[in-house]
Order: C-alpha cells, then sequence, then structure tokens
C-alpha cells in the first residue's frame, strides 16, 4: 500500500479477460478508497459487450462499492482537453485524459492498470510519473 491510499482504475482493468493472480490479489490486498471516472465506466461497458454478463457485472461492481464513480467537473473537462492535446501522438483516450485529471485533482500518482504502455508515458501537471499497480506485471 502506498502513502496517498487512493487509486484510480482504468478500464484496461475491467475489459482484461480473466486478469492475473497479481492483478487480482493487489486488488483485494488494497485498503484505500477505489475511485474512477463515469468515462471509463463507459468504456468498460463498450469493452466487456461481448462477455456474457461482463456490463452488468461491471456496473454491479460499482454500485457494489467496489470503485466510486467521480463525476466530471467543467475544470476537470477542461484538464482532459488539454491533456488529449498534449498526448494527441499516442493517442490518449477520453477515459484516460479523465483519469489523469482525476489523479491530478486528487493529488495521487497511483493506477491499477494493465495499461502499462500509456501510463508509462502520461505524467501529471507537475511532471510526477505515475505509479502503476501492480508492479509485478
Amino acid at each position: 500500500m502506498t502513502e496517498d491510499g487512493i487509486e484510480i482504475v482504468p478500464a484496461s482493468v475491467f475489459a482484461a479477460p480473466g486478469p492475473p493472480a497479481v492483478c487480482r490479489r493487489t486488488f483485494e490486498e488494497w485498503v484505500g478508497t477505489v475511485v474512477s471516472t463515469e468515462a471509463v465506466l463507459t468504456e468498460a461497458t463498450h469493452l466487456l459487450a461481448g462477455v456474457a454478463g461482463g456490463r452488468a457485472s461491471c456496473v454491479e461492481f460499482f454500485l457494489a462499492g467496489g470503485a466510486v464513480l467521480v463525476p466530471s467537473s467543467t475544470a476537470s473537462l477542461r484538464r482532459a482537453r488539454a491533456l488529449l492535446e498534449k498526448y494527441a501522438d499516442l493517442p490518449m483516450d477520453f477515459a484516460d485524459a479523465t483519469l489523469v485529471a482525476l489523479a491530478e485533482e486528487l493529488d495521487t500518482t497511483q493506477v491499477f492498470t494493465t495499461d502499462r504502455t500509456d501510463f508509462s508515458v502520461y505524467r501529471l501537471a507537475d511532471r510526477r510519473p505515475f505509479q502503476i499497480l501492480p508492479e509485478e506485471l
């Protein structure tokens, strides 16, 4: 566990078919608050459309308190727009942009994701890199 106790969760975690044991263990051992955005929920349910019961299970995860959905504000949408422009060469998708903006708002560097490629490139406004969990992948 890390100091700030906040974990940001992108859609890649929900859409990964049969997450590896290390992902499951990291998530189950987590003690802090888990947060995500509505854009991530939208992306995850879209990615899980081909998995029987996948979309409903994803929504149920949030309804059961598995993570807190943080709504976008005007300021966070402006920041997401700026991030989309900054990382257009990757390209960054909107869901990832909302997560980076949320991490900045919450002053956390932690992200629980299987998308190590993009999140290893993204930086917070103060240029800090993300601490990607699980570390063992």
